[in-house]
């Protein structure tokens, strides 16, 4: 068998590890679709918890499962114990033991030379242990005030220890996300809700969109496999790199970054099939004639969306959109207080808190200060934009071209620090392109404070950003 896979490993160019880490994910599609043949709710908890449980040990071994233990065990007992603090208790201890693992594993070294470990999984389950506790302090609050986030998802009853588990393991969702919440998961297994049989809607059919995800999968994995070899990370300290032009190195830290997240598409729609194939990911009908079912809950990622982003401001929502959203519900707005607006601090805070997710490297802390910076000269950009007057409208069109180029720019020259992860090889990258990446959103920053536009001329098409 080990003779078996290394020749699969060499074939495909991965390491043994690597390559037993995705036959396990991409194994969580057929296990989850046998998820939909399981009958009543308890025996799904029990299915959902058993084959996480099984497939996280053929992945990376039996310690992985203790390591889920630790966060598991915290956020239960929280809820049972405390009920009043849970939510802060699981956040800190939580993160707490995501931090300490990182430290330990230091992942991103060992994923670059061909490792894998739990700690991938382990980020994943964090956030989904402290969502469930803070849903469930959630509980005890007076519905009037609350966010519509907080009354959909605020638990009013603890959920009991095998439902808990299930809610966790789930393999569909254990080794990458996407995200989603408990109540969402009950009323999945339970049949309630948008999937209760009792709607006058047919069960939506699955298929259609899991063979989407599939081949969507198969041509992301295709442009990755086709590309790396010609954009290696590696090159950023090369001194033949130094040796080019700014725009040739420019363009170089375009195309890495732009082969890098075709990995990324790549891996998150083996997940949303994974989680259309089980029903989970059905998120409701929608409003055309006939209705078809959608299956946003599923859905980690954009891609068109990414690459052809109008503003830096869509990114959360088309990049990592469940991890987004959570960020957004359990930090950004949590952060705001009442009869106030949120601003940079609030910004910065938040992808602080993504960075620390992702682990301690010099090249997450710096790429998400980067994206606060990226995010928050984009809306300078936008908020010049709708103050255009209607008889200007070429100008306005121009500013929507410039926002779009900033974000090209910015975005692709931030992200080589998050692929690198090294002080080193991060500092190496944005100096070979004199940190144009950094000067030009804090120039725009600051000519937002002197260019201060007028009430928008133009009625708001959408929310101001």
């Amino acid at each position: 068998m080990e003779v078996e896979m290394d020749s699969m490993a060499s074939a495909i160019g991965v390491s043994v590890p690597v390559l037993r880490f995705l036959l396990c994910y991409v194994a969580t599609i057929p296990v989850s679709f046998l998820c939909r043949l399981v009958p009543g709710a308890l025996p799904k908890h029990l299915y959902s918890a058993l084959t996480g449980a099984i497939l996280s040990y053929l992945s990376f071994g039996f310690s992985s499962n203790l390591h889920f233990l630790v966060p598991m065990t915290l956020g239960y007992g929280s809820m049972l114990l405390f009920r009043r603090r849970c939510g802060i208790f699981t956040f800190f201890t939580g993160f707490g033991y995501l931090i300490g693992c990182h430290v330990y594993y230091m992942s991103g070294d060992a994923w670059k030379e061909g490792g894998i470990d739990a700690t991938g999984a382990l980020m994943v389950l964090t956030l989904k242990v402290i969502s469930c506790s803070v849903n469930y302090n959630d509980g005890l609050l007076k519905e009037e005030g609350l966010r519509d986030a907080q009354k959909k998802n605020r638990l009013i009853r603890c959920p009991s220890f095998i439902e808990y588990v299930g809610y966790c393991l789930c393999c569909g969702s254990h080794f990458a996300g996407p995200v989603y919440e408990m109540k969402d998961y009950l009323e999945w297994t339970e049949k309630r809700g948008i999937w209760s049989v009792a709607e006058k809607q047919p069960s939506p059919s699955p298929y259609g969109a899991t063979l989407r995800a599939l081949v969507q999968a198969a041509i992301c994995v295709g442009i990755y496999l086709y590309l790396v070899p010609y954009f290696p990370l590696a090159r950023f300290t090369n001194p033949v790199y130094q040796e080019w032009g700014f725009w040739k190195r420019l363009g170089y830290q375009y195309m890495s970054g732009f082969t890098a997240r075709w990995k990324y598409y790549f891996i998150w729609s083996i997940s949303e099939a994974s989680i259309i194939i089980s029903g989970l990911g059905f998120s409701g009908w929608s409003d055309t004639s006939p209705p078809k079912p959608k299956w946003d809950r599923a859905k980690n990622v954009d891609v068109l969306g990414v690459e052809f982003a109008k503003s830096a401001v869509e990114l959360p929502l088309v990049w990592n959109i469940q991890v987004s959203s959570w960020l957004r519900y359990y930090v950004y707005e949590r952060l705001v207080q009442k009869g106030k607006k949120a601003g940079f601090f609030q910004l910065l805070a938040t992808q602080t808190i993504s960075a620390v997710w992702h682990g301690l490297y010099p090249g997450y802390i710096i790429f998400f200060v980067q994206s606060a910076l990226m995010i928050a000269g984009s809306r300078v950009i936008y908020r010049w934009q709708q103050a255009v007057p209607p008889k200007m409208d070429l100008f306005g069109k121009m500013l929507a071209f410039t926002n779009f180029l900033y974000t090209l720019l910015v975005l692709n020259y931030s992200c080589i620090g998050f692929m690198v992860l090294s002080m080193h090889e991060t500092i190496a990258s944005y100096g070979s392109v004199y940190y144009i990446g950094t000067i030009v959103p804090i120039i725009v920053i600051l000519l937002g404070y002197v260019i201060k536009p007028a009430k928008p001329a133009r009625s708001k098409a959408r929310k101001e950003q």
